[in-house]
């Protein structure tokens, strides 16, 4: 691992001015490129303390040897330069937005002579126009069905279309009118790329154009008595028509826009795009990637659309009578940093004035949080599919077993996370996990009190001490029944037929905290005799996994499935925390408004603000009525009924 400061650039030798930097390993490879509007700020910021760099950024400059800088005029400058040496040099720790090559698109081959349409799947190719990405192959299919009749273009492959050429017959489209039979001379190359480019047409959003151009030539050969050609015509714009229909309307006004949405945690980001031409979703993308650096909204915002638009253009470039891929409007979650920057940018790649915004109301706004929802879906889906393959956690539990030296493979692991603010209603959550999935049922939350005052370590040890000792008592118990011709089980209460909470211990603990958390636990387990778990910390800014009494973490690789059962465990843990820690905090707020009343304790409280539902409704109340509660006299309701009286008459006064 290099020491970034064998080469940081001299003090002051950095220029105060807008550029494009590039970090180089050993070799002399680029293996990172940005842009900043202040190049010793920005660059500064690399050369910080390693310990507040973000995991991705701290493994990058440690393994980077060198880092150079040009200086440019401009921002816009500065941005098409950043993207131009990211497709150039590819660098392993820059993101890249490439086109998704899961989802199928309908392809034309407008660089061929007799230009193709086709279900496609894959990277994009110089000389191909792409309409898409479509949700299933078969509603491409089905459209091109329906299309086929208007616009009778060429879908066989390349081999197909020069046998027929070969043999002097069409194939069987040609014979029922979808196809024009270019390969037997039907029509000419310059007629059948005219059919392909009205079809490209009408799918790019001119549905408008084509269907009163039908409308018109049906009526004129109505009035020409050319019934058959009417007919034709008629079936023609109902197919049409119902083309149209498969396409979601959701902006009424002809809108030509692209919506983009983010959902993201530290370490990864999932980013939605939504196509909207003439008023309706033409296409949908979807990308999930790891974060380079720690980044805002803002900051994703600004890359992604750098890096989307400015390789979308030029495969638009590589194609002919290709329509630019930059709409009139671009509707993000929040503005980048360099917002005018990229504006300005993006109107130069379209030709004409484009609008960056974010929309406040209406269908916009709803069609954005339509997108941010799909957006927070793709995220949790990709979560739920690492968690949910099987190979994948098997994968995960031996890489654990291999990394941390276990003796077998972790099959359960039990999570301790501690949640509080400023040291009050402090929490403890135990969460359960088998085999790699969580097991709900056997959750376990605490409420500290011994401990609270003294931190986190000392919470960590009261939770294991607590847990781990009812485990003892439990297989205690266990030992001391008496069994009948084998029929009791282990970890089974004889009484209820349900299992034992406490009684299976975990192979691996894992607590949320560093080196000083996991040793508390670990001394914890050694005073109550207990030597067949293994506990692990697992720091969150940095991921790093702690041992007891080790001076140095466990790193385990960034793509690691074992780090990411660890981290998702830990998530898991902190979630379940926080919850609990919300309810406790808010039944305290609720109960706050009685803590000065004179004989009313904890319970007696916790009574009222049970029966009338809140404090609001306990001060609209009558003596009679709080009277009338369990284990309330006559005198205890008035004393109570002052007291909130009073505090409502203070609260008049002060509005007054």
């Amino acid at each position: 691992m290099a020491d970034p400061s064998t080469y940081r650039p001299s003090p002051g030798s950095i220029p105060d001015a807008p550029g494009v930097y590039k970090f180089r390993d050993e070799t002399k490879r680029v293996i990172y490129v940005g842009k900043a509007k202040s190049l010793r700020s920005r660059l500064n910021s690399y050369f910080a303390d390693l310990a507040g760099l973000h995991p991705r950024t701290r493994q990058m400059v440690t393994t980077a040897a060198s880092v150079e800088w040009t200086v440019v005029g401009t921002e816009v400058e500065a941005l098409q330069l950043e993207y131009n040496w990211i497709k150039e040099f590819d660098p392993r720790f820059n993101v890249r937005y490439r086109d998704d090559k899961t989802y199928p698109v309908l392809a034309v081959t407008l660089h061929e002579e007799f230009p193709r349409l086709h279900v496609y799947r894959g990277p994009r190719k110089k000389g191909v126009r792409y309409f898409g990405p479509y949700a299933h192959a078969w509603a491409i299919r089905e459209t091109l069905d329906l299309l086929l009749r208007v616009f009778p273009a060429r879908t066989c492959s390349n081999g197909v279309f020069r046998r027929h050429g070969q043999i002097g017959r069409p194939c069987l489209l040609g014979y029922i009118g979808k196809c024009s039979a270019p390969c037997v001379g039907t029509v000419s190359a310059e007629q059948h790329r005219q059919i392909v480019s009205d079809f490209c047409d009408f799918l790019a959003g001119r549905t408008d154009v084509m269907v009163r151009r039908l409308e018109q030539e049906m009526a004129q050969a109505s009035e020409g008595l050319e019934f058959e050609k009417a007919a034709r015509l008629r079936d023609d714009l109902g197919a049409l028509r119902r083309a149209m229909e498969k396409q979601a309307v959701v902006l009424g006004d002809g809108t030509d826009a692209d919506v983009v949405a983010f959902a993201h945690d530290e370490l990864e980001a999932a980013v939605q795009i939504f196509h909207v031409r003439g008023g309706r979703v033409r296409g949908q993308r979807g990308w999930v990637i790891d974060k380079a650096e720690e980044m805002d909204v803002a900051a994703l915002v600004g890359q992604f659309l750098a890096q989307f638009y400015g390789e979308q253009a030029e495969l638009a470039a590589e194609a002919p009578d290709t329509a630019s891929p930059v709409p009139r409007e671009v509707l993000v979650p929040e503005l980048p940093p360099d917002a005018e920057a990229v504006t300005e940018w993006l109107t130069g790649l379209r030709g004409s004035r484009v609008r960056l915004r974010v929309p406040r109301r209406g269908d916009k706004r709803t069609l954005a949080d339509t997108v941010a929802r799909n957006a927070s879906e793709a995220f949790a889906q990709h979560k739920l599919r690492r968690a949910g393959d099987l190979t994948a956690r098997s994968a995960a539990l031996s890489e654990l077993q291999e990394h941390l030296g276990l003796d077998s493979a972790p099959l359960r692991i039990e999570c301790v996370d501690i949640s509080h603010i400023a040291g009050s209603d402090v929490v403890a959550s135990l969460v359960v996990f088998e085999d790699g999935v969580p097991r709900k049922s056997e959750y376990k939350r605490f409420a500290l009190r011994e401990a609270a005052q003294e931190g986190d370590v000392a919470s960590i040890a009261e939770v294991v001490r607590r847990r781990f000792s009812r485990y003892l008592k439990e297989i205690e118990n266990v030992e001391q029944e008496v069994t009948g011709e084998g029929e009791q089980r282990p970890g089974i209460d004889p009484e209820t037929g349900r299992p034992r909470k406490f009684a299976y211990p975990p192979n691996l603990l894992v607590v949320d905290g560093a080196g000083p958390q996991a040793t508390a636990a670990a001394d914890v387990l050694a005073e109550l005799g207990i030597t067949d778990v293994a506990v692990v910390g697992l720091a969150k800014r940095l991921e790093e996994v702690w041992l007891p009494a080790d001076p140095d973490p466990v790193i385990l690789p960034r793509s690691s499935d074992a780090l990411y059962l660890l981290q998702r465990v830990r998530d898991e843990a902190h979630r379940f925390a926080v919850r609990y820690h919300r309810e406790k905090r808010s039944k305290r707020l609720q109960t706050s408004a009685l803590d000065g009343v004179p004989g009313l304790g904890q319970a007696r409280r916790t009574a009222l603000i049970k029966h009338f539902g809140s404090v609001k409704k306990l001060k609209q109340a009558s003596v009679d009525e709080i009277a009338a509660v369990p284990g309330f006299g006559r005198r205890t309701a008035e004393v109570v009924h002052a007291a909130l009286a009073g505090e409502n008459g203070t609260e008049r006064e002060t509005g007054t």
